[in-house]
């Protein structure tokens, strides 16, 4: 994986964006040493995104199950407290 910085990053974009549309690579953009964002494909985007909605799901899940064995609150029960707490927090400012 390349690494450049973002002057040159802006005075060499079209050739980043060749490089990493037609040769699969991904490059690294920083500031001052810090690294600060990436290029990389479509291909490497939508896969990322595939990950994530997928991590996502399976978070989701665990969650239903989760409240299945445990249980859920009400949301009328839910909004009380909150209401309970609003209160609280103004008589103490």
């Amino acid at each position: 994986m390349d690494r450049i910085s973002i002057s040159s990053a802006r005075e060499e974009l079209a050739d980043a964006l060749n490089r990493v549309a037609y040769g699969g690579e991904r490059i690294v953009i920083h500031r001052r040493g810090k690294n600060v964002a990436a290029l990389v494909s479509v291909d490497d985007m939508k896969f990322l995104q595939r990950l994530e909605d997928a991590y996502d799901l399976k978070e989701a899940r665990e969650a239903l199950a989760e409240a299945e064995i445990k249980g859920t609150i009400p949301w009328e029960q839910i909004k009380k407290e909150l209401a309970k707490r609003r209160k609280r927090t103004k008589k103490r400012s």
